[in-house]
C-alpha cells in the first residue's frame, strides 16, 4: 500500500505543479498535462480505496 500512496503522490504533485502553471500562467499545455495526470490518478484511486477498506476489514477479503 505503501507504494501505492507514494505514486499517487507523485502524480498528485506533478497535477498541482501544471493546474498552478495554467491558472498563473495561462499555460495551456499545462493545463492538458495537467488533465492527463487527473486521469492517470481515478485508477490509481479506486485501488486505493480497494486496499485499504480490505486492510481496515479483513473480512471483507474473502
Amino acid at each position: 500500500m505503501k507504494e501505492l500512496i507514494d505514486n499517487i503522490s507523485v502524480i498528485m504533485e506533478t497535477f498541482r505543479e501544471n493546474a498552478r502553471t495554467q491558472l498563473d500562467k495561462g499555460n495551456k499545455s499545462a493545463g492538458l498535462r495537467a488533465r492527463r495526470a487527473s486521469l492517470e490518478l481515478e485508477p490509481l484511486l479506486k485501488r486505493f480505496r480497494k486496499v485499504s477498506l480490505e486492510a481496515s476489514n479483513p473480512n471483507l477479503a474473502q
